[in-house]
């Protein structure tokens, strides 16, 4: 039912019971919506369930609990933090922001955290959805989803509990679809954006049979599509290695523990499993030829999906986010990171690979070869293989760069993975707590937000991120290959990544790459 101005406790009728929101700067806005049964008990691990609905009207004004995952009091150096309690294993709801619960059909937006894997909800201030839904008359959705431990792997053993993660993703779509109309929101012009991992699995639900007819558009926003997938045989050593870290001897153990004490089991992990210049990725999604059928990279080239519209990006440093104040990297070596290279490039060409990065970086130490190595492997190279691939085949990308270096930590950070979230979402008051941004100008902050989230707003509403105050962007092609450059100025550059592109392409024939070729 529509709500007036005056009326502060909108409510919708759903089939599974009837929701009261509240008004919030002039929004109507549901909070901890149930979409799927909580995973709880004999759930854990399980695909996601139909909610078995309520009686009466169920208070929809406050936060849920976010998925368990590991916490730290006063937060991380970069983000200050990605995840705050209340957390519980009954964590399966989104948030709904919208003008109004009329019949408008708006565009809807469903944004998916990222958080390598193991952090992050969709209840995050910094993930509101207000802007997106006053600035562009849209609806917006964030979801929970099962993350860590509880959300990547699979105790059973089996093909039905495989990447619980995606299944909850689905779910949450399918609610969309069916719902989203009770709220003013068209099912029909859905667009799913994510970051980080979220980009990832905006990618795998783009290309997934069960989500068909679900997605018109999506925004990948640093997606690390170049992460090496495991097959479920190479993942069953890191479920061991988590079982003996637990004391559980089987998933029926497992489901015995309280939440606590899986997650803290999380963090031995880590340790296990790091390698020395790689990204730390404990969790991964696991290509199981049934819940995920292919690597992400490839969900968008084929079938139905290649007909999705598609904006993909990537920020100018992304791997400084996690090693530029490391200090373990800090002394890094020539002799190490040329090792590192070889991974890539092979023995033979690394020397020249680690030459190459460095004259593209005059002054740079071994960290920022190794730093911009990572960026590339992990982010760079795999989106434009991406928009090589869509545009070879018709159906073209919108691809950017973000390249303003936020002067945080003596500008160490750079243009670093997630910095440009506060700009899509043009709600620094909601990152106040955030280092990462501390020192940004704020005309340049500001005026940079402003021409960002517009375009994201454009994108959503018509396929085209073009809008009056955003210099003439054209979708990326063999020809020109047009690159927005997000920065101070904002420039369309033809072949932006051309030098990642064309050293990493000679990588694909001397060395195994660890992502799938596109």
């Amino acid at each position: 039912m529509p709500h007036s101005p005056g009326q502060d406790q909108p409510e919708v009728q759903l089939p599974a019971g009837r929701l009261r929101g509240a008004i919030e700067g002039g929004l109507a806005v549901f909070r901890a919506v149930p979409y799927a049964a909580p995973p709880v008990g004999d759930l854990r691990w399980r695909p996601a369930q139909p909610h078995p609905g309520w009686s009466g009207t169920r208070d929809a004004t406050a936060d849920g609990p976010s998925a368990p995952q590991m916490y730290a009091e006063g937060g991380d150096p970069v983000l200050g933090g990605h995840g705050s309690p209340p957390f519980d294993d009954d964590c399966l709801t989104l948030n709904v922001w919208t003008p109004a619960t009329d019949g408008a059909r708006r565009p809807v937006l469903v944004w998916i955290h990222g958080g390598g894997f193991v952090s992050g909800s969709g209840s995050l201030p910094g993930y509101s959805g207000e802007t997106f839904a006053r600035d562009g008359d849209l609806v917006v959705v964030s979801i929970n989803y099962r993350i860590g431990p509880l959300g990547y792997l699979n105790p059973d053993d089996g093909d039905e509990s495989a990447n619980p993660w995606l299944g909850d993703q689905i779910a949450a779509l399918c609610w969309v679809n069916a719902h989203i109309a009770a709220f003013g929101g068209d099912p029909d012009r859905v667009t799913v954006a994510g970051q980080s991992g979220g980009a990832l699995s905006t990618a795998a639900l783009a290309g997934h049979p069960l989500a068909q007819g679900l997605i018109r558009r999506v925004i990948l926003q640093s997606p690390p599509l170049g992460l090496d997938l495991p097959d479920p045989a190479a993942y069953r050593e890191r479920t061991a290695a988590y079982l003996e870290l637990t004391g559980a001897k089987d998933a029926a153990e497992l489901r015995a523990l309280p939440w606590q004490e899986l997650i803290a089991a999380a963090a031995g992990l880590f340790a296990r499993t790091a390698t020395w210049g790689y990204w730390p990725t404990p969790f991964l999604p696991v290509v199981d030829g049934t819940s995920l059928r292919t690597h992400p990279a490839l969900a968008l080239l084929d079938g139905a999906a290649a007909d999705i519209d598609v904006m993909i990006g990537w920020t100018r440093e992304e791997a400084n986010f996690g090693f530029a104040l490391d200090a373990g990297y800090a002394d890094a070596t020539r002799e190490q990171v040329t090792d590192r290279i070889a991974d890539t490039f092979g023995a033979e060409a690394a020397p020249d690979a680690y030459a190459a990065y460095a004259r593209a970086r005059p002054g740079s130490r071994p960290v920022d070869v190794l730093m911009d190595l990572i960026t590339d492997e992990l982010f760079r190279v795999p989106a434009v293989r991406l928009a090589e691939a869509r545009a070879a085949a018709g159906h073209p990308v919108w691809a950017y760069q973000f390249d303003l270096a936020t002067p945080a930590y003596e500008g160490r950070l750079g243009a670093a993975h997630c910095l440009e979230l506060p700009f899509v979402f043009d709600n620094f008051g909601q990152w106040a707590h955030a280092p990462f941004l501390a020192g940004l100008d704020p005309a340049a902050r500001d005026g940079l937000a402003y021409v960002m989230h517009r375009a994201w707003i454009s994108f959503v509403r018509t396929g085209d991120p073009n809008h009056p105050d955003l210099p003439h962007w054209r979708p990326y092609d063999a020809q020109s290959r047009t690159t927005m450059r997000f920065d101070a100025v904002v420039t369309a550059l033809d072949d932006l990544a051309g030098a990642s592109r064309l050293l990493h392409g000679s990588a694909r024939t001397s060395a195994q790459p660890s992502a799938p070729l596109i």
